[in-house]
């Protein structure tokens, strides 16, 4: 079953998804793509989960596309036939946060995806490539939008023409993921700071500060902070305001609504 594609295990607040193709090191193709998207989709209206952790079966986390696949494209760019109608950013539109478990190889298409998380952990073993412009293709759907909003123009240029190999050290390094660990605490880490946001996070104001970075990043300061004041406005009157403020006062925990429950924002409803 496809499901079995993307694994799903909830605890404590955190959906873990797991990219479950071991015997392909998780290369990635329109089953699993459709999978993936499915499960995040599930953790993103499952009300019991308020933070997402994304990791790898097995050593890897996504080489890149499967090269079953990249051999079958024909004279005209056709290759697979059934197409998740999804885009590949599909992950940004998740209200929750999302927690990359990056386990091994980084590369291609799994990069793509690695860097529409909102947090990266990496194995200090994990190695990392762009990839596409050694295989004859161009930085595809979106990695040139997200890795110079990451690590600035030149880097990024540094790695696409490139495509180079680098190491998690430098990825951290450059920014490209923010924190690194020994391979056997790469998910336990990830998890650890997944349930700290869940047990302690407004659900509300996560959501809500994911969309301002992505609508600020094409805005300029005039216009963010003006965006910024008219949330800001509803968060000041909204539940998760009183219950943050009192519960600090009380030193006891929040107790945040889930999302859809009493959402504040109106942009969220």
């Amino acid at each position: 079953m496809s499901d079995d594609l993307c694994l799903y295990e909830v605890q404590n607040g955190v959906a873990l998804l797991t990219l479950n193709r071991p015997q392909r090191n998780n290369a990635w193709n329109g089953p699993l793509g459709t999978a993936y998207f499915d499960r995040l989709a599930q953790a993103d209206a499952d009300r019991d989960v308020r933070t997402i952790v994304v990791t790898g079966a097995g050593k890897s986390f996504c080489p890149g596309a499967d090269f079953e696949v990249l051999t079958s494209i024909g004279p005209r760019g056709d290759g697979e036939t059934a197409r998740d109608t999804r885009p590949m950013i599909f992950p940004a539109t998740i209200r929750k946060p999302i927690v990359g478990a990056i386990n091994g190889a980084c590369a291609g298409l799994g990069l793509v995806q690695a860097l529409l998380l909102d947090v990266r952990f990496a194995s200090d073993a994990a190695k990392f490539t762009t990839a596409f412009a050694r295989r004859g293709l161009i930085g595809e759907h979106s990695i040139t939008w997200t890795l110079p909003r990451i690590v600035g123009a030149s880097v990024a240029t540094d790695l696409l023409l490139s495509a180079r190999t680098f190491g998690a050290a430098e990825a951290k390094e450059l920014g490209v993921v923010n924190h690194i660990c020994p391979p056997a605490q790469v998910l336990p880490e990830a998890l650890a700071y997944a349930r700290d946001m869940a047990a302690n996070v407004s659900p509300a104001s996560m959501a809500s500060i994911k969309r301002q970075i992505q609508r600020h990043l094409t805005m300029d300061l005039t216009e963010a902070l003006a965006d910024s004041n008219e949330i800001m406005k509803e968060s000041l009157v909204g539940p998760d305001f009183n219950e943050g403020v009192h519960s600090y006062l009380d030193k006891r925990a929040p107790a945040f609504s889930p999302l859809g429950e009493g959402t504040q924002f109106t942009w969220m409803r």
